[in-house]
Formats: C-alpha cells, structure tokens, sequence
C-alpha cells in the first residue's frame, strides 16, 4: 500500500470530519479561506500545517510544489483553484459537492434542496476541472431526506458522508486501483445561486389573504425557514409596543426578537401581548 502526499482545500468547521479521515492518509496541508476559524484550530491541535494564502502567490504555489502532492481533496473552499494549481497534483483534485449532480451545481445546493422540497440529496465526488462543478463523476452516494432538516444539520450530514466515501477512494489510490470517471449529463443539469441576506426578508405588505394562497405561503416559510437556518434566516422587521423589532423566524416553531434569546409562540405572545399575537396571526403561524 502506498501512501499518497494529501492536501486538502476547504471551509467550514463541518469540513472537520474530512479532515479527521484525511489524517490517516498522510495529509500534508489544509488550504483555507477562513482565519481563525473551528477549522484552523482544528488543525492545529493536530499539529497539521495550515495556511490561508492565496493560492494565486508563487510563495503558495512552491510550498504546495515542495509537498509532492499526488492527489488533493477540495469540500466548501469559496475560492477558484487555479489550473495550474490542479495540474500539480498527479490523481487531480477531488471536489465534495453536497448534492446529486448534475442537479444544483453552484454555491448553494443545500439550499435549493430544501427551498425546492426534494426528497432526496447525496454526495457526489467529482474530478475538478477549470468549469464550475463540471468535472466528471468518481463516486456518487443517496441521502433520504424526512422533510425535517435544517441547512446547518444537512450540512453536517453530507459531509460526513463525503469524508467517509473519499476515504474509500484515498484507499483505492494508495493500492495502486484506477479510479472510474463517469461523464455528467450537463443537459440535466439545474443551477443554484448564492443566497443573501435580503433572501430571508418577509415583507409583511405582501402577505396573501386568500386560502390556497396562504396554504402555499405557509409551506413557503416553513421550507426557508429550514434553508435558511442559520444564515440568513427568515426574519422581518415590526413596531410593536412602539418600537421597531427584527424579528426571525426559527426552526421548531420558535422566534427570536431582537436582542432577547428565542422563545415559542405562546411566550412570544405573554411577552408582546395582543400585537405580539396579531403579528402571528399575519404571518399564518398560529
């Protein structure tokens, strides 16, 4: 079994299990875009080498040279990775991307999963190229989705499931094994885009009245509810008592005015009283 010199390219504290799994494969270096995050406080309790570097620096690109990488794992880096910094990896670089592609390429798959009521998602590995979320297909897993999570939680779930199948793949490279790449069908394929703050915004001018339209605007609110938690959340702007309140909506029937901690609906209305309750009966939400 021969060991292959990994370098992994990635965000996010939930990328931490990738990592964890990495380690038993002689990972070299990290390469992120986020300072002094979970992530890099990770790593260096590992004593793993960390940096956050531009990849674009020639002081960058001869550290990762110096490595002798033969493969490189990417899951959530927010960056572009140049060609000449995938050219220098003899089995490429193998992106994690939390969904089924070709379905919802972009930065926002988690989302348009639960904004579009799917139900399923997955993982998919892919062989990066220089197109977004274009490479071919290396491994490709099914996740169920029960109509319940949250875009924190899946988040979390895929890319446990991403770490554990890359670790099969790691273990292929080092027994000498060619790895399978399947072609996408890009004409099946569907976008997502990247989502802002102004996403999660209720505006309460343009609540519907009628039955069926109230219907689907409480499903509406319940499936961004979801997406949208933590960031940005779904939350509006009030006057209640006097005052103007951001308010956000949170899983599991809980609201959060500002500044207080989140409470459930009944405490939100002995709190706020009768505005505080007419404010739900506008939304739909009691």
């Amino acid at each position: 079994m021969k060991n292959q010199n990994i370098i992994f390219f990635g965000s996010g504290d939930y990328t931490i299990p990738i990592v964890k799994k990495l380690l038993e494969h002689n990972l070299k270096l990290v390469v992120s875009i986020e300072k002094e995050s979970k992530l890099e406080k990770f790593c260096k309790s590992k004593g793993i080498e960390f940096t956050t570097d531009n990849l674009k620096d020639e002081n960058t690109k001869k550290r990762i040279q110096n490595l002798n990488p033969s493969v490189a794992i990417l899951a959530s880096y927010g960056a572009f990775v140049p060609k000449g910094i995938i050219n220098k990896f003899k089995n490429g670089i193998i992106n994690i991307h939390p969904s089924l592609l070709p379905k919802w390429k972009g930065p926002s798959p988690i989302q348009y999963t639960l904004l579009n009521s799917d139900t399923q998602t997955g993982v998919t590995l892919i062989k990066l190229d220089n197109e977004i979320d274009h490479g071919p297909i290396i491994s490709q897993q099914n996740y169920e989705l029960n109509g319940t999570e949250t875009a924190k939680e899946l988040l979390d779930i895929l890319f446990s499931q991403g770490a554990e199948m890359v670790e099969k793949i790691i273990v292929k490279l080092e027994n000498g094994e060619a790895l399978k790449e399947t072609p996408q069908d890009h004409s099946k394929e569907s976008w997502s885009y990247k989502i802002n703050k102004k996403d999660g915004e209720i505006n309460l001018n343009s609540i519907p009245t009628s039955e069926l339209e109230i219907k689907n605007y409480k499903l509406e609110i319940a499936r961004k509810v979801r997406a949208y938690y933590p960031w940005p959340g779904v939350w509006l702007k009030a006057r209640i008592k006097n005052q103007e309140l951001r308010i956000k909506l949170l899983p599991n029937s809980m609201i959060q005015p500002e500044n207080k901690n989140p409470m459930n609906y009944k405490d939100f209305i002995n709190g706020y009283g009768d505005e505080g309750e007419r404010l739900l009966i506008k939304l739909n939400l009691i």
